[in-house]
């Protein structure tokens, strides 16, 4: 549950998750801190991706796009903020919810 916590923390717990001893032996761990590795490495790009299409839109419209451009961003954000408490929620409940890319990838590497 603790690798899905945003901004970083959950990515920097999911490699420690991976190192750990006791940890990194159980499958269901392994499954969940891949996945949340690979989702927020996902995250990271797609926010650095909007953010330059934010500032062309931005300076191409001499700023009036920002009135549309901020609710997108919020809307995005907080995305991203429900799916990480969806999955927190799942992974206390001992339940593996896959991601549909993601988490094909982080079952090949947590060993189906």
């Amino acid at each position: 549950m603790l690798t899905y916590i945003p901004f970083f923390v959950g990515l920097i717990l999911g490699i420690i998750f991976l190192v750990i001893e006791p940890y990194n032996k159980t499958r269901f761990v392994r499954f969940h801190a891949f996945q949340s590795i690979f989702l927020h490495v996902g995250m990271f790009a797609l926010w650095i991706g909007w953010w330059i299409v934010q500032v062309i839109l931005i300076a191409v419209t001499h700023g009036l796009m920002l009135f549309i451009v901020w609710p997108l961003s919020m809307l995005l954000w907080l995305g991203f903020l429900a799916a990480m408490i969806f999955l927190m929620v799942k992974a206390y409940g001992n339940q593996e919810v896959k991601l549909p890319i993601i988490g094909q990838m982080a079952d090949k590497q947590a060993g189906a």
